[in-house]
């Protein structure tokens, strides 16, 4: 059966103003027509057109689109027996796993706006979240729950749905997984008890009973936290209709995805909006397989790949290096995958060209921000001679993208010269969540201030060179330096303190502090750095740590991290390998 809700095109003819758009791949048109539905329209078109299409491979179970939208039914209803209403918020801590997806678009079909949250955060980093939201519900694995119950305090949190990743395992898998899960550490359910917790089973429990909540596209789906120029997390307001667009311009760009057939790698977790998008939403508006990765665990990533012979795979230079880096690889047969987008930090020549060498699949390089839902550019994928390693590619379809001055943001710099990107297109966010001053400064005109700083060459092809905001990048992950300068100052050592990020070949870069001790007072950079342990996430802890006798400051007394950052970048370039 055909697909009902897909973007038709308008026009396969390059724009005025638009010179990317004619080295676009064959089929891949300038501008698109986007359906007015919500984004859980998606699933019930796959479930319809496509009911017996495999939806999820999980430890080698495998659920069809019919099998995900019923469960996605009950788990709507189950939210409406709690007392959900449009509009609520419905907060996941969840890896990627078919309570995912079944949570998700469940959450959306009642009506509810979700809030993605990271598993890896600290409670404070969580109940930051959580009560900035507003979230009312939060489904989290049991492994998760005594997180999220510490993060619980001081939030409108009333409903806890736990679950467990034994759940969508195989018979056999699941009591082998028990074994072992007793021989480490005994598996014991800490909510069992609690009061103010819920067994997802127990909301499943509710009738697939179809139901319209209201929701129009110009809703919110989604507050996606990340960060800006002053490092306050906000929640980046998300609606049906920017996240619809974003997921049919990328459909658009992988012209070998076919309706109802293969399957896409999900490795990059769907609670990052790259993962949301460009995998969940994605294969799912294909009614796509997606071969879940709950973690990043190479071997059994690999295994899948050979198994489940996915034809896409998008994912993060830290992947595409551990594969490209891994005896481990020649085991296995990758050459099932056909196209790969890379994301979320910058992808390295040599990283591009080892990964291209082993599995012979196409390997481009795009660029996103959680602010525009979040892709906006990318490498064609398979026209020859298209693609330009170095760079983010061009705009998507009916993306507009120029560089401005990084004084005013109102002059068009010329073909060749730094400034900021700023972008215009139908996937922008809404704003952010009670931030007016901070969505004045993104939002200006139309247009989104990305804070990155890029050029443009006569092609239309777009290169990041340098971040205007100073947030780090983590393995795809966002740090942002006060975050860490706030924890470092905490220890009672410490007088002043300043973090930047420093190049790493594996996760694109890590976290380094710099401290300023009390006078008089004495600490090892292991101990400051255990402190950091004890309220920041992994991927947040200085990695390494500098003491110093002042640090850099501005007269109004702001760190100049730029210093810093510009000492280091010398100290490698006249480093001497011994």
């Amino acid at each position: 059966m055909a697909k009902r809700l897909r973007a038709e095109p308008k026009d396969l003819a390059p724009l005025t103003g638009r010179p990317w758009t004619t080295h676009y791949d064959p089929g891949v048109p300038a501008t698109l027509r986007y359906p007015d539905v919500p984004l859980q329209a998606f699933l019930d078109d796959a479930a319809e057109s496509y009911p017996d299409a495999t939806a999820t491979i999980f430890f080698n179970a495998k659920r069809t689109y019919k099998s995900i939208s019923d469960d996605a039914w009950r788990f709507a209803n189950g939210l409406r027996r709690l007392g959900v209403k449009a509009g609520d918020r419905v907060a996941l801590v969840l890896p990627n796993t078919p309570q995912f997806v079944v949570s998700f678009y469940g959450a959306l079909r009642a009506g509810a706006v979700v809030v993605c949250c990271n598993p890896r955060y600290t409670a404070p980093e969580l109940q930051h979240q959580l009560a900035d939201a507003g979230a009312t519900v939060v489904v989290a694995l049991s492994r998760f729950y005594p997180l999220v119950k510490a993060a619980r305090a001081g939030t409108a949190v009333e409903h806890v749905i736990v679950t467990n990743i034994k759940e969508e395992m195989p018979p056999v898998l699941r009591l082998l997984f028990t074994i072992a899960k007793e021989r480490k550490d005994g598996h014991r359910q800490p909510f069992a008890a609690d009061a103010g917790a819920v067994a997802f089973r127990d909301v499943l429990s509710a009738p697939v009973e179809q139901f319209d909540a209201g929701t129009r596209s110009d809703d919110l789906a989604l507050l996606q936290y990340t960060g800006g120029t002053t490092g306050v997390s906000k929640g980046a307001m998300l609606s049906h209709r920017a996240l619809v667009a974003n997921t049919l311009q990328s459909r658009a760009w992988f012209t070998n995805m076919r309706d109802g057939e293969g399957a896409v790698m999900a490795v990059m977790p769907f609670f990052h909006v790259y993962g949301l998008t460009v995998i969940m939403s994605l294969a799912v508006q294909a009614a796509a397989g997606m071969v879940l990765e709950p973690q990043l665990e190479l071997e059994h990533m690999l295994k899948d790949i050979q198994r489940h012979r996915p034809r896409v795979f998008s994912g993060a230079p830290i992947i595409y290096n551990a594969i490209n880096n891994s005896p481990l690889t020649k085991k296995y047969d990758l050459r099932s995958i056909e196209a790969c987008i890379s994301g979320s930090a910058p992808l390295l020549v040599e990283t591009h060209r080892k990964f291209v060498e082993l599995t012979g699949a196409k390997l481009v390089e795009g660029y996103g921000l959680t602010e525009a839902a979040p892709v906006t550019h990318c490498n064609p994928l398979f026209g020859e001679g298209k693609q330009k390693v170095g760079s983010i590619g061009v705009p998507f379809p009916d993306v507009e993208a120029k560089v401005v001055d990084l004084d005013t943001g109102d002059r068009e710099m010329p073909i060749g010269e730094p400034g900021e990107l700023v972008l215009r297109g139908p996937q922008l966010m809404d704003g952010y969540y009670h931030q007016p001053e901070e969505t004045a400064q993104a939002l200006r005109g139309g247009w989104l201030y990305t804070g990155d700083i890029a050029t443009v060459d006569a092609d239309g092809y777009f290169a990041i060179v340098d971040r205007k905001k100073e947030m780090i990048i983590v393995s795809g992950f966002k740090v942002y330096p006060r975050d860490v300068e706030e924890v470092l100052v905490t220890h009672p050592a410490v007088m002043d303190a300043a973090a930047i990020g420093i190049p790493h070949p594996n996760k694109g870069e890590e976290v380094k502090a710099f401290v300023v001790l009390k006078p008089g007072a004495t600490a090892t950079a292991d101990e400051i750095i255990a402190h950091c342990r004890k309220t920041l996430a992994d991927f947040k802890v200085p990695r390494q740590l500098e003491f110093r006798a002042s640090l850099p400051h501005t007269l109004i007394g702001k760190t100049l991290r730029k210093e810093l950052a510009a000492e280091e970048k010398a100290k490698r370039t006249t480093a001497v390998p011994a």
